[in-house]
């Protein structure tokens, strides 16, 4: 089997890991950490990763967004400066560390420093070669034009960081951690994430986007609702369907049906955020406005009417992005 063949059984089954060692140009990859303080005070956004450019302009990267108060941090590496494994959650920026243990930060231009350790097992979304990860079968197709996996649903933190001279405390918090790799974001696309309902053990991820598919594109979904240890998926690969979407300047309306009969009920309150990069096909500088600070309200009814979850996340990511008009009107 050649060589980069067998890389990309490799690392499908292991969506946490690198997936770049065989490409040279037109690729991305981040991985994002979230990390929230006990008193939910403190929300934080890590996101070390890789550009390849089509025609130069290679980097890696840091990124730092403060979701108390918005600000936002780009801090870009020598290419040399990048190292990760292609088997698990292990990244190194410079003297920065990522992995499935937890963070060591140093970084002098976001003033930024400390170490967070993560509570062990994590919870990511289940691999299977029918069904790897978040993906779907979609994870075997050699052409998409963007990646994404979840690394961990739900965990608990402990250590802290130093910011501006002031200990950002993170024992008894909670964190979250998934990844993205490709050639570009979606042209158009929401995604949402939060796992601070009332109920412990509760988490959402959910994204809805343009996927360009042969010479056309089609509007592809997933959402995973974590509930004490138990999936509940919704997604294009899974025969699950959308009901309704609607997107307004305040909120973002999504009612989905599984192909079992299950309902998820799904409303974001939109907040301002922070702007982060985001890659294009020639850059790593698109500008996306996300923030650490929506609503969440979820609702889940099994095939028969029976309600399994009735809670509102907070500190909840969000972005919502690019040609929104098409995203609504695309099937």
């Amino acid at each position: 089997m050649p060589a980069r063949a067998a890389d990309r059984l490799r690392t499908t089954m292991h969506p946490e890991g690198f997936h770049g060692a065989h490409e040279r140009a037109g690729f991305f990859e981040g991985w994002y950490v979230k990390l929230v303080s006990a008193d939910r005070r403190q929300r934080w956004a890590l996101i070390p990763g890789v550009f390849l450019g089509l025609e130069g302009g290679d980097e890696a990267f840091v990124q730092v967004l403060n979701g108390a108060t918005g600000d936002s941090t780009y801090v870009s590496f020598d290419i040399a400066d990048f190292s990760a494994r292609s088997d698990a959650f292990d990244v190194r920026v410079g003297a920065n560390h990522f992995s499935s243990e937890g963070v060591q930060v140093d970084l002098p231009e976001a003033d930024l420093h400390g170490q967070v350790a993560f509570e062990q097992p994590l919870f990511p979304w289940p691999v299977t070669l029918r069904s790897p990860g978040i993906m779907g079968w979609y994870g075997w197709v050699p052409f998409m034009e963007c990646y994404h996996g979840v690394v961990s649903f739900d965990h608990g933190l402990s250590g802290s960081l130093t910011h501006a001279g002031a200990t950002v405390d993170l024992d008894g918090g909670r964190g979250y951690l998934e990844k993205d790799w490709g050639r570009a974001f979606p042209s158009g696309y929401v995604w949402m994430q939060t796992n601070h309902f009332s109920r412990p053990r509760l988490s959402l991820t959910a994204s809805v986007a343009l996927i360009p598919w042969l010479r056309g594109e089609f509007r592809g979904f997933i959402v995973g609702l974590w509930v004490d240890g138990r999936l509940h998926a919704f997604a294009t690969h899974t025969g699950a369907r959308t009901t309704s979407l609607a997107i307004d300047d305040e909120h973002v309306r999504w009612n989905l049906r599984s192909r079992e009969g299950a309902t998820l009920e799904i409303t974001a309150e939109r907040r301002r955020g922070g702007l982060l990069h985001a890659p294009i096909r020639t850059e790593m500088h698109r500008r996306v406005e996300e923030t650490l600070d929506a609503k969440v309200h979820v609702r889940l009814l099994d095939p028969d009417g029976t309600p399994l979850v009735d809670d509102v996340g907070e500190c909840a990511g969000l972005e919502v992005h690019g040609d929104l008009d098409r995203l609504l009107a695309t099937r």
